[in-house]
């Protein structure tokens, strides 16, 4: 599991010619730093000094570690689901029932592929929203990291949409396809929009 893979580990598995750990994993893995850097700066927002803003950024800590965590979860669920459409395709074909079933299996696999990195977008936003409530309040010693964090979100949808649009070309149940498009429509380019303005935002403050 991914999660549990040291970081060496998980380049190692990365770089090898093994279809697993793909994409998918990559745009959870910038969505989990992301996430991690805001809990930094959160963590580095306390103290006297920011005690008028202590219940905004606590709130804001703990939302950032759970999303760190429900990003390792889906970049071992992406693993999971990728390795199950590879199994899929790797099925019998040699009857007419064979057939059937192994299209079956690849177009349910595909539709379970496309939930991960669907999810994964809804995530980055959130990531990227924590970042801009932060950005207010932030330690401006370590503000540099709120644009980090910005970025590393912003990759981890527009990665994460990449992944959705291979799966889905290869769906073909029209229904599916509207199904998966409903979830994440406009979702993408908002984190886009929103991780480019927090990232201006921050230059701006640093630069002066």
């Amino acid at each position: 599991m991914i999660s549990s893979e040291t970081i060496n580990g998980y380049l190692a598995s990365l770089a090898a010619r093994e279809p697993t750990p793909g994409g998918g994993a990559v745009a959870a893995i910038h969505a989990a730093q992301g996430a991690a850097l805001v809990a930094m700066v959160g963590r580095y927002t306390t103290g006297p000094k920011y005690d008028q803003h202590a219940e905004l950024v606590h709130r804001i800590i703990s939302a950032a570690d759970a999303l760190v965590a429900e990003a390792l979860r889906l970049a071992d669920a992406d693993q999971h689901a990728f390795q199950s459409v590879i199994d899929s395709y790797k099925l019998p074909a040699g009857t007419e029932d064979l057939k059937a079933a192994r299209t079956e299996s690849i177009q349910g696999a595909l539709i379970l592929a496309a939930q991960t990195p669907a999810q994964l977008i809804k995530l980055a936003a959130a990531v990227v929203d924590l970042a801009t409530e932060l950005f207010e309040v932030a330690n401006a010693n370590v503000i540099s990291d709120i644009a980090a964090a910005a970025d590393a979100a912003r990759a981890a949808a527009t990665t994460a949409r990449v992944n959705i649009d291979i799966n889905v070309v290869a769906i073909k149940d029209a229904a599916a396809r509207s199904r998966l498009a409903a979830q994440t429509d406009g979702i993408e380019e908002k984190v886009i929009l929103a991780a480019d303005s927090l990232v201006g935002r921050v230059r701006g403050r640093i630069l002066g």
